[in-house]
């Protein structure tokens, strides 16, 4: 899987954006709140990935952060619900919104979603509401941008330049942050980090 993809914007469609990346122009399709959140054209940006395969379609979709990533992807694995629907009910509510709807067992506000009839929101509710009650937050990624310093973000993002996985490099954060040592110079953090990795 790409798991993201970073370059400038050279132009927003109505479903998508045209990512300048190495001389390459992509296609990623994201939800309209998505779109509506990325900086104008000729900014620089990452953008988390997923890619869809079939045997005569290859199709990348984008997102603004894991939340909906993973929104994304719980309701993919719905029975009945594809990439183009996901981004359809992406489009038509927040994610905030559609976890607590599906929490509260509210179809109503479902089904005033574009292509959401009862049917599907009332599969919707059955299929994802013990996902979003019981899946780890940080695993979820919920407020995972408001709980970091730039600090936190600034070693995470060095550790990934310099080859690490993400997920490695937020860990070993994590941990320094538990012992209170995510704070001072950014090289000095870096370096507690890397002393952590290669241990």
């Amino acid at each position: 899987m790409i798991e993201r993809v970073k370059g400038l914007i050279e132009k927003k469609g109505s479903n998508s954006v045209i990512l300048g990346v190495n001389g390459i122009g992509l296609e990623i399709n994201m939800s309209i709140n998505a779109l509506e959140s990325l900086p104008p054209i000729g900014k620089e940006i990452q953008i988390l990935t997923f890619l869809n395969v079939r045997e005569d379609l290859l199709e990348l979709y984008g997102f603004v952060n894991r939340l909906e990533r993973q929104t994304f992807l719980l309701l993919i694995s719905i029975s009945g619900i594809g990439p183009k629907l996901a981004l359809t009910i992406l489009s038509g509510i927040s994610t905030d919104n559609l976890k607590n709807s599906i929490i509260a067992g509210d179809v109503p506000s479902l089904t005033r979603i574009p292509g959401v009839g009862s049917k599907t929101a009332k599969r919707i509710i059955i299929e994802l509401k013990e996902k979003f009650i019981t899946i780890d937050r940080d695993q979820l990624g919920i407020d995972e941008e408001k709980q970091m310093s730039s600090l936190f973000h600034d070693v995470i993002n060095s550790l990934v330049a310099l080859g690490y996985k993400e997920h490695h490099a937020k860990k070993i954060c994590s941990e320094l942050d538990k012992d209170g040592l995510m704070q001072g110079k950014l090289e000095k953090v870096i370096k507690l980090a890397l002393m952590k990795l290669m241990s």
